[in-house]
């Protein structure tokens, strides 16, 4: 029964360098943010571990312009180490101090949001967590996945805006003893300027310690981190290379970017890259991953793209190969017992999600790549055709990664609460997806987003506002059928909070594992009957206490509005945290 959940599961997300200057002082434009050779060796992310209980990182963040006049950006640690993977155990403490380090470039390149305003609101002069100003050059952090409470300092992106011109700011914050062990990400999250500055690069892994404890299948297995990012394209205007057929003629949307095909080719609406090695369109010379010769290791991919969906697969000799997973969204499959592995040959990832699986690589002398097949996004939805990621070499001298689990020696803490699948939920509120472009006469006009609660009025999401969409107590569980009233796939996601999914367009999943991101599919534009999910939502932690967002993860849609509030109320006799406090963190 596993085996055919999982198939449900995939079926569902198919649907859809150092800083140098010149003698004059001035910053060598192309060191700020390092990046790694084209079409050589994919490198990994450098680990940041915690000791003692904590880990203490000081990060710059920074931006730049590169050659062909797209704008980067970066988290620089020490010695122009980019993008760290942040290695925590649960219980520890992390204390990230963040200097925002933004330069003019950063306004001068950044677009307006969605052709409106490039500056969201003005400052209160109550400092970063007072609400100051979002602009091009503000930032602050998200950290994807975590159950950690949503106040300044801590996880709260609502009205947390650190300007270049400020003091390192302290990310003080604790991850919760029965965190599930996995992987998370961080992420800027600053509403009208995400995505700029996610598919610019800022983006990294979070990996909270112990999965091998909680499956016992991933062992003594080699690890490797893959990041995942789109950028836009650096060659825009190249003929496809479709072999075998004419390629589709390209039609673009209003912020250029390529929509679907239909067709699982043509130009795409962006690039990708593993950690940080691109395979540009159209020839897709990427990066290279070299394994000792059918060497089983752990892979661990966040989808860190702004607006990409992913469907990976391994083919060896033009064959596709069986992935074991392990975990999705930070969150072990095996959480409620059973079975520890579920094999698949293709793996569908939004964006903002996470899949962990091991994989076995190619024999010597193999043919043998990492691909994301074509995912159908709908009729004004992105393109994301079929392409490869990163060439897979079997060596018998290759590398071994530099993390290799440990043997399961102690046991997880689990949650102590009922299994989220046999709670009964207090109420049940449907949601739904929405669009609508400001001249319907005019496709190349501004497309304002919608999030609504049913009842409620659609309107873009409103940042001086914090008045929420949705208030529950903290210990309740309800159920959410989410809507899709829109021709193209979107992408919903929570802070703070995993949810359950119990259906997928009318069929029952039964999952036994939680996630914090799924696709919900599109509206053909016909039928009387929108696409829908339904989704289980655990409010009973009291770490989630607060007011914090909901939204599409494709960032272009959050940051054009596409995003509601809810506010976690205490449970009777107990007091809500100021925004501005730390909490109980010490």
């Amino acid at each position: 029964m596993a085996s055919a959940r999982l198939a449900l599961i995939t079926a569902s997300l198919l649907f859809v360098g150092t800083k140098s200057t010149f003698a004059q002082g001035r910053v060598h434009p192309y060191e700020v943010c390092p990046r790694p050779a084209a079409m050589g060796p994919i490198p990994e992310p450098e680990d940041l571990r915690s000791q003692n209980g904590a880990l203490r990182v000081e990060l710059s963040f920074r931006s730049e312009v590169d050659a062909q006049g797209r704008i980067r950006y970066c988290y620089i640690y020490g010695d122009g180490i980019a993008s760290p993977n942040l290695r925590l155990h649960p219980g520890d403490l992390l204390v990230l101090t963040l200097k925002n380090e933004l330069t003019a470039d950063a306004e001068a390149q950044s677009p307006t949001v969605m052709g409106r305003a490039s500056s969201i609101h003005g400052n209160d002069g109550s400092g970063p967590c007072g609400g100051p100003a979002m602009t091009a050059t503000s930032t602050n952090l998200h950290f994807h996945g975590l159950t950690i409470p949503p106040v300044c300092h801590q996880d709260d992106v609502l009205r947390t805006a650190i300007q270049a011109s400020d003091v390192p700011f302290e990310y003080r914050l604790r991850i919760p003893q029965d965190q599930p062990p996995g992987l998370y990400w961080y992420h800027p999250h600053l509403h009208g300027f995400t995505k700029a500055q996610v598919m610019g690069g800022a983006s990294g892994a979070l990996i909270v310690e112990g999965i091998e404890h909680a499956n016992r299948e991933v062992a003594g297995l080699p690890e490797r981190i893959l990041v995942i990012r789109d950028e836009d394209l650096l060659n825009p205007i190249a003929i496809p290379k479709d072999a075998g057929q004419q390629a589709p003629a390209a039609i673009l949307d209003r912020d250029g970017d390529a929509r679907n095909t239909g067709s699982g080719s043509g130009r795409p609406a962006k690039d990708l890259s593993a950690n940080f090695v691109s395979s540009p369109y159209p020839d897709y010379q990427g990066g290279v991953i070299q394994m000792k010769p059918s060497e089983r290791q752990f892979w661990r991919v966040v989808n860190a793209s702004s607006i990409t969906y992913l469907n990976l697969q391994l083919l060896v000799s033009g064959k596709p190969q069986m992935f074991g997973i392990v975990a999705v969204d930070g969150a072990p499959i095996n959480v409620t017992g059973g079975t520890y592995v579920v094999w698949q040959n293709h793996l569908g990832v939004p964006p903002g999600g996470r899949i962990e699986f091991i994989v076995q690589g190619p024999p010597v002398g193999a043919d043998a790549s990492l691909i994301t097949r074509s995912v159908n996004t709908g009729p004004i939805g992105e393109n994301d055709p079929t392409r490869p990621i990163a060439k897979i070499v079997a060596k018998v001298d290759a590398a071994e990664p530099r993390s290799v689990l440990s043997a399961p020696t102690a046991e997880i803490q689990h949650s102590h609460l009922p299994w989220l699948g046999n709670v009964q939920p207090v109420r049940t509120r449907r949601l739904f997806f929405s669009e609508k472009l400001e001249d319907p006469k005019n496709p190349n006009s501004p497309t304002t987003f919608y999030l609504t609660v049913e009842g409620q009025t659609p309107a873009p999401f409103d940042p001086r506002s914090s008045i929420p969409n949705i208030v529950v107590r903290q210990g309740e569980v309800e159920d959410w059928i989410i809507e899709n009233r829109s021709q193209e796939l979107h992408d919903f996601h929570i802070h703070q909070v995993h949810f359950l999914m119990l259906e997928w367009f009318g069929i029952p999943i039964n999952e036994p594992f939680l996630r914090d991101t799924v696709p919900v599919p599109f509206w053909d534009g016909k039928t009387s009957q929108y696409p829908v999910v339904k989704l289980r939502m655990d409010f009973r932690d009291p770490n989630a206490i607060g007011l914090f967002p909901f939204h599409c993860h494709l960032l272009e849609h959050e940051d054009g509005g596409m995003m509601g509030l809810i506010r976690i109320d205490p449970a009777e006799g107990i007091g809500m945290p100021e925004r501005g406090q730390h909490g109980p963190v010490q």
